[in-house]
């Protein structure tokens, strides 16, 4: 993943998300700047698309294919694609405690410390499904790190469509989230696609006025060209 170089309270702040979503206990004493341009509609759109892209750590062509496996989906494409957006195994261990931050927990997986269904897997963008078991493997539950990880995190709440089992580090995945378990504040469903043909270049912008759009006709009808 590119490293965006901006400090992670500024881009909080930038993007309206509170620290702690990140997992990140600090808060900012600044105040926020007056006298502001008020934004665009378009402009309000485009910032929760990079508020969820910032907070899931996944570049716009990620964004994209997710998007798409939305689409197919059966529900409101907006809540699907939130919902796919928490199946990242990089999410599911910060859900579960394993991780202080989404950006650790990649770590985390990456240094092939996660099992899923008893197998090492150290893909982040890996999608869990129901009935899949998490845990740490064995030869790093002695992890100096991953000990003082647990610790810190002994009372996290686990959301209700996790559960966790803290004794072996176990955790398994009873449900896929829905959309009350979403713990930040972001307007959605998807709704406006900009879909420029031969570029496949698709900006996503969430707003509740378009609640009923059916996204996946109003691909099939840009696929087409202008």
């Amino acid at each position: 993943m590119a490293i965006n170089r901006q400090p992670v309270l500024k881009r909080c702040k930038t993007l309206g998300i509170n620290p702690a979503t990140m997992g990140i206990d600090k808060s900012s004493n600044r105040n926020p700047k007056q006298g502001r341009k008020k934004q665009s509609e378009y402009g309000l759109q485009l910032n929760e698309k990079q508020k969820v892209k910032f907070i899931y750590g996944v570049l716009e062509k990620q964004f994209r294919k997710y998007y798409v496996m939305a689409t197919k989906k059966q529900g409101i494409t907006g809540e699907m694609l939130l919902q796919i957006l928490e199946s990242r195994l990089d999410n599911v261990v910060f859900r579960l405690g394993l991780a202080n931050t989404r950006r650790e927990a990649r770590q985390i997986v990456n240094h092939g410390h996660i099992t899923v269904n008893g197998q090492k897997v150290d893909i982040p963008s890996y999608l869990v499904k129901p009935g899949d078991v998490i845990a740490v493997r064995e030869k790093s539950k002695n992890s100096v790190r991953i000990k003082e990880i647990v610790e810190t995190n002994a009372n996290r709440v686990v959301p209700k469509w996790l559960s966790m089992d803290k004794n072996t580090l176990t955790g398994k995945v009873i449900t896929l989230a829905g959309r009350d378990d979403i713990d930040y504040e972001v307007e959605e469903p998807i709704s406006i696609i900009i879909c420029y043909p031969r570029y496949v270049d698709i900006y996503i912008c969430f707003f509740e006025r378009f609640r009923s759009l059916d996204c996946s006709e109003v691909i099939s009808n840009y696929e087409g060209g202008f």
